[in-house]
This record gives C-alpha cells, structure tokens and sequence, in this order.
C-alpha cells in the first residue's frame, strides 16, 4: 500500500505514461527551450496537484511518466501542459512563431496515453487469493454457527 497516495476521501495510484510532439514534429526541443520546458512542467504539474516520476523531453518529442490524483483529467492535464508551455515559448522565443507552417501552435493535436500499473496477473491472483480467502471465512462461521 506504500505506493498508494491519500486525499481526504480517497486512497489512488493513478500513474500515466504520457507522450507528446511539437507540430510536424520538429527538432526544436533542446537547448533554451528544452530548459523552459523541464521548468515549466514541472511547476504546472505541482500547481495541478500531480507528481512527476519521470520526465524525458527528446529533439522531437517528451515522455512524462506521472502521478494524477483521481480529481484531474488527463485531458485537462494535457490541456495545461500544452497550452501554457506554447504560450510561453511563443512569447520567450518569437524566432519560432515566424514561420508560417506553425500556425500559431506549437503543439501537435495529440498525445499518447498509458495507465501504468499492477500487472494483469497480479490482480487475477489477488482476485482468485480474496475468492478463496473469503470462502474460508464463510466456512469458519458456519463451523461455529450462531454466536
């Protein structure tokens, strides 16, 4: 239960792989931008209430492995992430909105979305481990019978 995280009505593990691209993937993720954009995820996920695990930003694409509490969206997690970061880089870079294939977006439209968690055999062991446990205890009731 370690893994598990706690807000006043729940107990989650809600872990994602998460990827995405600038616009026609283009190499532009490295040097200053690639710095501002390690800072700036990182601050949006704190003010989103999420967790990084992992973050990857590559020339042409970033992978995010993070902790979501079961109150936000991934869509709206994305949402966030995405528009706040072109915004910022537009403004910090405006070198980069010249060129008329952007469009005013720096992102690509997508993402890719994956829940990381127990494996499937785990669970169905779990699973088949409470069915026999609780079989065990009915039988231990009607052993003893009516207290």
């Amino acid at each position: 239960m370690s893994n598990f995280k706690k807000l006043s009505h729940v107990l989650y593990r809600c872990d994602y792989h998460i990827v995405w691209t600038p616009k026609y993937r283009f190499k532009v993720l490295s040097g200053l931008v690639k710095q501002l954009l390690d800072h700036d995820i990182v601050m949006l996920l704190e003010w989103q209430g999420c967790e990084k695990k992992e973050l990857n930003i590559q020339i042409d694409h970033i992978h995010l492995v993070v902790s979501v509490p079961p109150k936000v969206s991934i869509s709206k997690l994305m949402g966030i992430l995405k528009g706040k970061t072109a915004i910022k880089i537009f403004k910090s870079y405006p070198q980069l909105k010249q060129k008329p294939y952007w469009g005013n977006h720096f992102w690509s439209r997508g993402y890719c979305v994956d829940t990381i968690g127990l494996d499937e055999e785990k669970i169905r062991k779990y699973v088949q481990y409470q069915e026999k446990q609780e079989k065990v205890e009915e039988q231990q009731k009607l052993d003893f019978g009516p207290l």
